[in-house]
């Protein structure tokens, strides 16, 4: 059996992998990330639930990873790849970027776990990227090495957000204004949606109604807000979330330039699927083709959002397995 996580920032899916069947998990579980200490100690949990012998494991952790170690970027853990398989009893445990793992999951998803953007013509042996907002933003690569695709990881969600017109800017000020640098998670991912409100709310972009202060206080921000433009109710947050769509766009657009994704550009994350009415009204790729000379060439690229919200999973089981040479 391999033993593979998801961890993320806001939850950690543990799961555990027939090798010969990597594209369904036999046993899963999803917990709240901050309800323990360490990542160790969700799965000590797990596998006091469900035990079993573990031949290989696989993890996705949100962070850069370094020599089998990675301190995650919105959790306050550390997670050793070592120090977990002499807890286990395998010495076969590989810690990826949790990117990086979504790309080894692609190749586990079929046709129905795609909500296509722009159809494209993808170039057969062509770089690819995967880009995901959820509670951070991750930024990974695919290149073809003759036979199949690799992934590779990268920090891009990181780097400093670039505005695109008189707004854009004006909501770059805004963010600096605390002296901190402004990275493009700052305005593509849930604490950036809300960063993205209160900028409108604050620059007089709309009334804040009552209820909605009130719920904005009272629960998760984000959803809130997401939840309150999918329905319609409330003008602040549909402008909040047409801002974030077209910026989610243009970063899209600017990682597909960089790596030359002719191969296509995959978009994951948890934001983009449970607003896939915004994703597909033409506002994301009007952003994702807006590169003056280079437009005809983002044009040509495919582009669809995952919407198997499992991919990272199964990505961290197929690595499991095919470094343990289990397939």
């Amino acid at each position: 059996m391999i033993l593979a996580a998801d961890v993320g920032g806001t939850n950690t899916r543990v799961a555990l992998f027939d090798a010969d069947e990597l594209h369904r998990a036999a046993v899963e579980a999803t917990v709240p990330s901050r309800a323990h200490d360490t990542f160790e100690s969700i799965v000590r949990t797990f596998l006091a639930a469900h035990a079993s012998s573990i031949s290989a494991v696989g993890v996705a952790a949100a962070g850069p990873v370094r020599d089998g170690r990675c301190a995650t970027t919105n959790l306050p853990w550390v997670i050793d790849a070592a120090a977990l398989g002499r807890a286990i009893g395998t010495e076969r445990v590989w810690l990826v970027n949790d990117l990086e793992a979504n790309a080894h999951g692609v190749a586990s998803l079929g046709p129905d776990d795609f909500a296509v953007l722009n159809t494209g013509v993808a170039h057969p042996t062509g770089n690819a990227a995967v880009i995901a907002a959820g509670t951070g933003l991750g930024e990974a690569g695919l290149y073809w090495d003759g036979e199949r695709y690799q992934p590779f990881a990268s920090e891009g969600g990181h780097t400093s957000f670039s505005p695109r017109d008189a707004r854009q800017s004006d909501l770059l000020t805004y963010l600096r204004r605390d002296g901190s640098h402004v990275s493009w998670e700052r305005v593509l991912s849930g604490p950036g949606l809300v960063n993205l409100y209160r900028f409108l709310r604050d620059r007089g972009g709309g009334e804040e109604p009552p209820w909605l202060a009130e719920a904005l206080a009272a629960g998760d921000p984000a959803a809130v807000i997401s939840d309150a433009a999918r329905e319609r109710r409330a003008e602040l947050c549909e402008q909040s979330m047409d801002l974030f769509v077209s910026l989610y766009g243009a970063e899209a657009g600017n990682l597909a330039l960089t790596l030359l994704a002719t191969g296509g550009v995959y978009v994951g994350g948890g934001i983009a699927p449970r607003n896939i009415e915004r994703m597909t009204d033409g506002t994301f790729m009007r952003a994702f083709v807006d590169k003056g000379r280079m437009g005809p060439l983002l044009e040509r690229i495919p582009v669809r959002v995952i919407i198997n919200d499992k991919t990272a999973l199964l990505g961290a089981a197929r690595v499991a397995a095919e470094r343990g040479c289990l397939v």
